[in-house]
């Protein structure tokens, strides 16, 4: 069954990423990295089926949401989605898509 998740696509420099609200994914965790794979077509080394670009530089996420931490204003957390292998990635940053 097919389920809309509402997302921008925003170019961030040399990186392109799909931008959610996290009240608009399921909870972190292994729903979340299936339905960010699904999204991107990952594993697949043209992403055809999905949003991805086919290249690591194109198959970022950034998952956003209003902050309850006092003088915070947004938790921003970001996942770099493989391309050719089932696995997503929240270990390391963009610039790119941060700034966008």
């Amino acid at each position: 069954m097919q389920q809309a998740i509402p997302c921008m696509i925003i170019r961030g420099g040399t990186s392109k990423g799909l931008y959610f609200l996290e009240k608009d994914l399921p909870p972190a965790g292994e729903e979340r990295d299936k339905a960010l794979l699904r999204l991107m077509g990952s594993p697949d080394a043209r992403q055809i089926d999905g949003l991805g670009g086919a290249v690591s530089v194109t198959s970022k996420v950034a998952v956003l949401a209003a902050s309850n931490r006092e003088g915070i204003d947004v938790d921003y957390t970001f996942a770099q989605v493989s391309v050719d292998k089932p696995v997503v990635s929240y270990m390391g940053n963009c610039g790119n898509i941060s700034e966008a």
